[in-house]
């Protein structure tokens, strides 16, 4: 197999190769959405007994030998795709299909997940006004922008990114003056947001699990191949993107566990509610008053807010590409409105999974997420082996063994540690997931007779992309 070629729009124009090593670092960042630190600062501070930095440290050594798998990778096959191109080009096409099926996990859940921070945003401000309100209010406003144009910048996103940057800059300088006021316990510098008495290995892998739904995104940065200058900058950018969005992570969780060593802070009255939602808001209320809670709330709001029209967006032409391929029923997932050409009925689709929002937690949604990309994450790793161990037959010297078999296998020992302490329902529901796509796919090829039609969610099929297209 060879690698893919960018694809001309449906209008015949090329995706424009205009972005720089630091906008695509930029885009991968605003995908990580660096405020979610805070909204789920109180769920793994109670799961780890208070030492979230600790988790994000476990969770960034993993999730650094898969940026390197997807750097390798993206090197090899310079096209707009991600995991499950991969492994569709490295295996076999039923195999990426799998993988991209699971995939669907994330796609699907990602807007809901930003609904539910927002749910939680406005709760803690207006706690008189039923979250299922805020729920149904955000689902309108996010389908009916989608609903009446798909098209995305990557400038909104850097200035949403530079804000939420520039916040948690304040907050963390607030903290700074705080601890060395005498807020916390033990002072600005001390190893116990990393170790202390009554720390278990295995619960710092069970927070390092939950933390690794704060990297998802890092992978999207694949999906501007075809738009970066040159295409020898995308490992580079993947691991930038893991590592710079790492540091802050660790920065802000190190900060805020030296502030508040005790997660019991955020659960007054014993109410877990208060941990299994967002903590953002309560966070910035405890540091800097109404008006950092505020302030703060509003970054994370911005923030969110562009992952949640982004998130939509992507799983609504997600479904297009596999309804115009036949993947799914074309007349209905292949439809595009002739008016405001937009696949309305999936725009629609997407919002109406998203009004879930009411039923659920931040804390099961994120579970069923990380199932989706730790599938995503083994394949990669996988993938190296398969493409240059297996198909190059790079295996031959000491460097090719350690940079294609060694570097890979570790990455996907790591990530299996990931597995081991994926929340049981999670996994459960993840597979059925997984054997309904494997169903599907003995019907679709007709019991493998049949060659599996791809589902590129970048593929252009109406001109849109998530930055700019030049049409």
């Amino acid at each position: 197999m060879t690698a893919l070629s960018a694809p001309a729009s449906s209008n015949g124009a090329r995706l424009k190769r205009s972005l720089g090593l630091w906008a695509i670092v930029g885009l991968g960042l605003g995908y990580m959405t660096p405020t979610v630190v805070f909204d789920t600062f109180g769920l793994v501070a109670r799961d780890t007994n208070n030492v979230v930095p600790l988790a994000y440290t476990v969770a960034l050594i993993v999730m650094i030998f898969t940026a390197v798998s997807y750097g390798k990778m993206a090197g090899a096959i310079p096209s707009a795709g991600s995991a499950y191109t991969y492994a569709r080009e490295s295996m076999h096409p039923n195999v990426g299909f799998l993988v991209g099926w699971t995939a669907l996990i994330d796609y699907m859940l990602l807007p809901m997940v930003n609904c539910l921070i927002v749910r939680s945003y406005l709760e803690a401000f207006f706690p008189s006004i039923p979250g299922a309100v805020w729920v149904i209010v955000y689902v309108l406003f996010v389908t009916t922008v989608i609903y009446l144009t798909m098209r995305g910048t990557s400038n909104v996103n850097m200035l949403l990114l530079i804000f939420s940057i520039v916040v948690m800059a304040i907050f963390v300088f607030m903290v700074i003056v705080q601890l060395a006021g005498g807020a916390g316990e033990n002072g600005v510098v001390t190893v116990k947001p990393f170790f202390h008495n009554g720390v278990e290995f295995g619960a710092v892998l069970a927070g390092a699990t939950i933390v690794c739904f704060s990297f998802i995104g890092f992978d999207a940065v694949t999906m501007y191949a075809e738009e970066a200058k040159t295409p020898k900058i995308m490992p580079k950018a993947i691991l930038l993107t893991v590592v710079i969005g790492g540091a802050i992570f660790l920065i802000a969780g190190y900060f805020t566990q030296q502030r508040f060593p005790d997660w019991n802070e955020f659960a007054p009255g014993g109410d877990m509610q208060y941990v299994e939602d967002s903590t953002l808001p309560i966070i910035g209320d405890l540091v800097g008053g109404t008006v950092l809670s505020a302030v703060l709330t509003a970054a994370g709001f911005a923030a969110t807010l562009a992952s949640g029209l982004a998130s939509h967006a992507s799983v609504s032409r997600m479904l297009l590409v596999m309804g115009r391929n036949n993947v799914l029923p074309q007349k209905f997932f292949g439809y595009v409105n002739p008016r405001t050409h937009t696949p309305t009925f999936n725009i629609v689709l997407t919002g109406a999974i998203s009004l879930l929002a009411v039923a659920f937690t931040l804390e099961m949604i994120a579970a069923y997420i990380n199932y989706g990309a730790l599938i995503a994450f083994t394949f990669v790793n996988l993938s190296v082996i398969a493409w240059f161990a297996i198909r190059k037959g790079r295996r031959r010297t000491p460097k090719d063994i350690f940079n294609y078999i060694v570097m890979p296998v570790i990455g996907t020992l790591l990530t299996g540690l990931l597995w081991v302490n994926l929340d049981g329902h999670a996994l459960l529901g993840g597979l059925i997931w997984t054997g309904l796509g494997f169903v599907y796919l003995l019907v679709i090829t007709r019991g493998f007779q049949k060659k599996v039609a791809s589902f590129d969610e970048s593929q252009p099929v109406t001109g849109f992309n998530k930055v700019s297209v030049d049409d």
